[in-house]
């Protein structure tokens, strides 16, 4: 049973890798390497997965999910983080998203919460607007009124 899940899931993930690598190469000019570059991770990653539990994967059944509750909120979650970027802005929302999961997942760390959330925002804005030179979504509070 684990076997088949874990080859079932990395193929999943390889087809979607793939998919999002081709879509990606459509992509005119450079704005295309970042997604094309993470469907290409994204498959190799599915890719092995599907090997290592084919080669030497167990067959005792488990769980789809070990803990369904948290797998439910940080699906609602990842919902409402996408419902909010185009409301907020990418970062707001982004920033929001970062600092809320670990502390739905159960961090109780606050320091740990905030560099997190303000390391991660940092590199999301140095890839894309500095490395990638790409416009996102608006932030709030610098939208015309």
């Amino acid at each position: 049973m684990e076997r088949r899940q874990d080859v079932v899931l990395g193929l999943v993930l390889a087809a979607l890798g793939g998919f999002a690598g081709l879509e990606a190469s459509g992509y005119r000019g450079a704005s295309g390497h970042y997604p094309l570059a993470l469907g290409i991770v994204l498959a190799t990653l599915g890719l092995a997965l599907a090997v290592r539990a084919a080669v030497r994967g167990s067959r005792k059944p488990r769980p789809l999910a070990i803990h369904a509750p948290r797998l439910i909120g940080t699906s609602a979650m990842g919902a409402a983080y996408l419902a909010l970027v185009p409301v907020l802005g990418f970062y707001t929302a982004s920033a929001l998203a970062v600092a809320t999961m670990p502390v739905a997942l159960g961090l109780r760390r606050p320091v740990l919460v905030a560099l997190g959330t303000v390391i991660f925002t940092a590199a999301v804005w140095l890839v894309f607007s500095m490395v990638l030179n790409k416009p996102l979504p608006p932030e709030i509070w610098f939208r015309p009124g």
